[in-house]
C-alpha cells in the first residue's frame, strides 16, 4: 500500500486518535477526582411520562436503524431507482451514470416528491410531540397516516387484494383501515412493476436505433464491428436532443403528483 495513500493516512488517523484518547483516559489530569461516583438514573414512567428525552433518543435511534427499509420501501425511491438503471441499459452505458451519481439523485428526488408527505407528518405528528400534546405512540400512528395515504394512492387494487387474501385479513370498510403489513409489501410490488413498464418503454426508441445501425452494417458488409459500439454516439445524440432527462425526471415526478 502507498505510504501515502488516502486509505494509509485514514487509517493512521484512527489509530493516532484512538492513542490520544487512551492516553487521556489514563492521564491523572483526566481522572476522575476522589469520593466521586457514577450514578446512572433511569427516569420513572409514571412521573417522567412517555415522551421523555430517554425515550426520545431511543426512538430516533430506531427510527435512524430502519430508515434505509423505510425509504426504499415507503416511498418512491423504488420506481426512481428503477427507472434509472433500464435508463441506463437502454443507452447501452452501463457503468455511466455511476450507481453513486443515480442513488443521490434518487434520494433527492425522492425528497422532493415526499415533501408533501414530510410537511404533514411536520405540522400533525413531530411540532405536537416535540411540544409534549403526543406521546410517541400517539404521534407515530397519526405520522403513519400521510404515508398510507400516499402508498395507496400509487398501489394497485389487485395487489392489496393479494396480501389481503394471502395474510387472511377480512376486507376493510376503507382503504385507510388496511394494516401497514399489507399496504407496504403491495405498494413495494406495485412500484416494481411500474418502474419495469417505464423501463420497457424508454427500451423502445434505443432498441430501434439498435435495429437501424444493424441493418445498415449489414447493408455494407461490416459485420465484424459491433452494432452497439457504432450506435451509441446516436443513442446519446437523441437523448439529448430531446432533452431526456427533463422529459423522464418530469414525467417520473408528475406520476406521484
Amino acid at each position: 500500500m502507498n505510504p501515502g495513500s488516502p486509505t494509509r493516512r485514514f487509517v493512521s488517523a484512527i489509530l493516532l486518535t484512538s492513542l490520544l484518547l487512551l492516553i487521556a483516559g489514563s492521564s491523572p489530569a483526566f481522572a476522575a477526582p476522589e469520593g466521586s461516583t457514577f450514578e446512572l438514573r433511569v427516569s420513572d414512567p409514571a412521573t417522567d411520562g412517555f415522551g421523555s428525552s430517554a425515550v426520545r433518543i431511543i426512538v430516533m435511534l430506531t427510527l435512524i436503524a430502519v430508515a434505509p427499509m423505510l425509504l426504499l420501501l415507503m416511498t418512491s425511491f423504488v420506481r426512481l431507482i428503477i427507472t434509472f438503471h433500464f435508463l441506463r441499459q437502454a443507452l447501452g452505458t452501463p457503468q455511466m451514470p455511476p450507481n453513486q451519481v443515480l442513488i443521490a439523485l434518487s434520494l433527492f428526488l425522492t425528497l422532493f416528491v415526499m415533501s408533501p408527505v414530510v410537511d404533514q407528518i411536520h405540522e400533525q405528528a413531530w411540532q405536537p410531540y416535540t411540544e409534549g400534546e403526543l406521546d410517541t405512540l400517539e404521534a407515530v400512528q397519526i405520522a403513519a397516516v400521510p404515508v398510507k395515504e400516499f402508498m395507496l394512492h400509487n398501489t394497485r387494487q389487485k395487489d392489496l387484494k393479494l396480501f389481503l387474501q394471502m395474510g387472511q385479513f377480512e376486507r376493510p370498510e376503507t382503504p385507510a383501515d388496511l394494516p401497514m403489513r399489507v399496504v407496504v409489501p403491495a405498494f413495494a410490488i406495485s412500484e416494481m412493476r411500474t418502474g419495469f413498464e417505464i423501463g420497457f418503454l424508454l427500451f423502445l426508441p434505443f432498441l430501434v436505433v439498435d435495429l437501424v445501425v444493424a441493418s445498415v452494417l449489414l447493408s455494407m458488409g461490416m459485420m465484424m464491428l459491433p452494432p452497439a459500439m457504432v450506435s451509441l454516439p446516436f443513442k446519446i445524440m437523441l437523448f439529448v436532443l430531446v432533452d431526456g432527462w427533463t422529459l423522464i425526471v418530469g414525467s417520473l415526478v408528475a406520476g406521484f403528483r
